[in-house]
Order: C-alpha cells, then structure tokens, then sequence
C-alpha cells in the first residue's frame, strides 16, 4: 500500500523513474540490479524488522552502502530516528508525507550521490594520472642522476680536487650542476631551474646535453656560449609552452684560471688560508630561457687560483633552508662552515657542509633542491 501511495506521488516526475520491492529479502539484489540513486525503506515489512535491512543496506561489503537511504515510519520516535541515523540512514521521514517535501528530498539525496560518483571517478582518473606521472618522474629522475659528474671523472683532472653533491626535493628536482673535461680545459655548471618537477627535471637535461654539445663543438667564447645555449633552450621552452628558466652560471678553468660567466648565486672563493671573498654574478649574465636575446646581459669576470685556493657553488636550497622556527641557513654560515673546514679535502668539505645544512633543517619540510659543488686547486 505504501509503495502505491508514493508510486502515484511520483508519477508526473519525468526525471524520477520509481522501482519496487515488495520482498525485503530481494532487495539487494533488485537495488544492484537498478542501481538506484535514492532507496526508500519502509521500517514495517514482512519477513524482516526494519532496522535489520538498514543494517545490511549499510554493511561495508554492499553494494549499496554509499546510496543516499531516506527511512519511511509510522511513528515520529526519537529512539527510532536515533537508531537508523546510528546504522547509517541519510534521512528519515513519517509516512505517508507530503508530496512535495518527499520529491524535494529525493531530488536533493539523489543529487548528492551523483556529485559523489563523480567525485569517485575523478578521483580514479586522478590515480591513473598519478600513476603515469609517477612513471614519468622516475625514468627522467633516473636520467638525471645518470648524467651527473661520476667521481672517478673527477679523479682524473690532474689540477683539481673536485667534490659534487645534489639531492632532489621531489622526485625530480630541477637542479643542475656538471663537470666536464675536454681538450685540456674543464667545463663546470651550476644552475637552478624555477620550480622542480617534470618539466624543470627535462629543462634540466637539455641543459646538460646543450652545455655537452657545445663544449664538444669547440665554442670557445663565454658569451657566444652563453647566448647560443639561451636561445636553444628558449625555443624549446617556448615549445613546452611553460614559463620555466634558469639562473646559470658556467665556469671555465685552465691553466690555474677560471673564467666566469652566467648569472646565478654569488660564487664563493676561497684562499688556501680560508679566506674568503664572494664574486656577485648579476651582471654576468640573464636568466636562461626567459627572453630570446640575452647577449647584451652577458659579461666575464676572471680568477686566478693559487695552490689550495678554490671555488664553492651552490643553489640557493643550501642557503634559504628553513628550520622549524622560519630560519634561513644563509650565505654567512655557509662561507663560516667553509671557511673553517678548508684546510680538508674537497669530499670532506662537502660532507660536512651538507651535514651541518641537514642539521639546520632537522625534521622540517626541504622546499627546494640541494647542490653543492667544491673545487680546490692542488
């Protein structure tokens, strides 16, 4: 009788379609079969007590556990309304009720349900997505570390000890140092893409590979090097359609002298008796991949370097690591912690910055990538 009162109240509803079960018995079976965006429980049936079939209406192994469920009763009990809200009830209505309130809330329920299936299957898209993501990152970060400086390279460039390090805040990171000897000459680079990810992790790589090229090319002049770079990876930006660059700065040594060129953080020198001078690069160069044309930006500062003096590059995820107090590492304690461990071997160096920039940090966030890269003449 129920069931015919509310199947005539619904009659004239063009966008609610009303099936009905008679046997509380079937109704699992019949709601997976429909698939029903709202379920209207009667708490008075036959071969069952009402309660129990919102039990299993609700169990965590049924199909319709996420179905909005407005429960029908002949009684405005407050222990009732308590129970079924307790064993999972979306609603809870006195029959028979008014017609208008009844459609009103099936629509409402039933609107509900669908933004959550559609949630769900956003939710599965996004899974998938991340998953390929995932994938992606991890072939590019895995040719990120391929690539970089093997010590056994480092051992065999006969003037300088050289120690290298990079770690990644994400899964790809979108730093970028390397060592490269060539012909008598050693080519290094230290640059910092903007943000890290994919896509700064690929800039990445066409830097490294750019920088290869044209060193294996025979291009000798700091700035034609610079601006021929720029414009390749410009265009390749430019195809990426994304808005990263890179600050870079690309020293050249040979002879006990290094030519610098590139604008990028302030490159630290350090005498053999630990003294310590800084070479600000502003005006040595643009950021990479940002305008086509950067040659009237480009310029040269050049060092000499005596025994036991050196070089320290870094990005700027050394010296803006927070603790959890808001507290940058710093330029200063970072030329301090050099200074004061000169005198040891570029690997220990190395070690014991990198140490000393992981106890600031603690158990706080790491923001941003970490590179370090110490050359001492010998």
């Amino acid at each position: 009788m129920i069931g015919e009162a509310i199947r005539r109240m619904l009659a004239n509803e063009q966008d609610i379609v009303f099936h009905y079960c008679d046997d509380p018995t079937f109704a699992l079976k019949i709601a997976t079969q429909v698939q029903p965006t709202v379920i209207l429980q009667d708490l008075v049936m036959p071969q069952m007590e009402g309660l129990l079939l919102v039990r299993f209406l609700r169990a965590n192994n049924s199909p319709t556990r996420h179905i909005p469920l407005i429960v029908l009763s002949s009684k405005e009990e407050a222990i009732t309304k308590a129970k079924a809200f307790e064993l999972g009830a979306n609603d809870y209505l006195v029959k028979l009720p008014d017609s208008v309130e009844l459609i009103a809330r099936i629509r409402y329920h039933s609107q509900g349900y669908l933004n959550f299936l559609k949630l769900q299957e956003a939710q599965k898209r996004l899974e998938v997505e991340n998953l390929r993501l995932s994938a992606e990152l991890d072939v590019t970060r895995k040719l990120q570390q391929m690539i970089l400086p093997k010590p056994e390279e480092l051992k065999i460039i006969p003037q300088l000890d050289i120690s290298g390090f990079m770690e990644a805040a994400d899964e790809v990171g979108g730093d970028y140092y390397d060592i490269l000897s060539y012909q008598g000459q050693v080519k290094i680079g230290i640059g910092d893409v903007t943000g890290h990810g994919l896509e700064s992790g690929v800039i990445m790589l066409m830097v490294q590979t750019a920088v290869r090229t044209l060193l294996e090319s025979n291009q000798t002049d700091s700035n034609q090097f610079l601006d021929i770079l720029n414009r390749t990876i410009y265009g390749n930006v430019q195809r990426m359609k994304t808005d990263k660059n890179l600050t870079l700065t690309l020293l050249d040594y040979q002879n006990n002298t290094i030519r610098l060129s590139g604008q990028h953080e302030e490159v630290i020198i350090v005498r053999a008796g630990g003294k310590v001078e800084l070479i600000d690069t502003i005006d040595l160069g643009f950021p990479i991949g940002l305008d086509e044309n950067i040659s009237e930006f480009l310029g040269e500062a050049e060092i000499n370097l005596n025994t036991g003096d050196g070089v320290v590059l870094y990005t700027d995820g050394i010296t803006e690591s927070e603790n959890f107090k808001g507290e940058f590492y710093g330029l200063e304690r970072l030329c301090n912690v050099v200074s004061e461990n000169w005198h040891l071997s570029a690997q220990e160096i190395q070690e014991i910055v990198i140490a000393d920039v992981k106890g600031h940090i603690a158990q706080h966030t790491v923001f941003d990538d970490i590179t370090l890269v110490v050359i001492k003449q010998k």
